[in-house]
């Protein structure tokens, strides 16, 4: 079965999620891995809603209930099935990063970037530092990210 939007091979491809880290921040490895998982929780909190406030009388008292409208692409629930695929790549600027994105937004694919306040690496600046692009079809990912090198 062939998507004649982006002409994949459903049947052959899978869905992968890719996650950019910038290199030239010379960041600690936890602090990198904390950003990549930053990244890759943002695209899907990102299309999360609150919708109610549990009332009295029920289980979930006092909580938030929150619903998920990230059914919007066939690539998202798939990736929600599976096996949460992940690639990290990584860039050597922030230039390349913001690149990156823009080019993800232009050919719709759900992308999260993440700043960093600064709080323990940056001095206090809020930094770029990570970008989760997808859940998409990994051939659709790989003409954006096939390139980059792996971290």
């Amino acid at each position: 079965m062939e998507n004649n939007d982006y002409n994949i091979d459903m049947e052959n491809d899978h869905v992968k999620q890719v996650i950019v880290i910038r290199k030239d921040l010379k960041m600690r490895k936890g602090k990198m891995c904390a950003q990549a998982a930053h990244a890759a929780m943002k695209v899907l909190l990102d299309r999360m809603k609150v919708t109610e406030y549990a009332k009295e009388s029920t289980i979930w008292e006092g909580c938030y209930v929150w619903h998920m409208t990230v059914f919007e692409s066939e690539p998202m629930m798939m990736w929600l099935k599976g096996a949460f695929t992940k690639i990290t790549v990584s860039v050597d600027s922030e230039e390349e990063l913001l690149a990156l994105k823009e080019k993800a937004e232009d050919a719709g694919i759900l992308c999260a970037l993440i700043a960093d306040a600064g709080k323990t690496e940056f001095k206090g600046v809020r930094t770029n530092t990570a970008l989760a692009i997808g859940p998409e079809w990994a051939s659709k990912l790989d003409e954006l990210t096939g390139h980059l090198k792996l971290l």
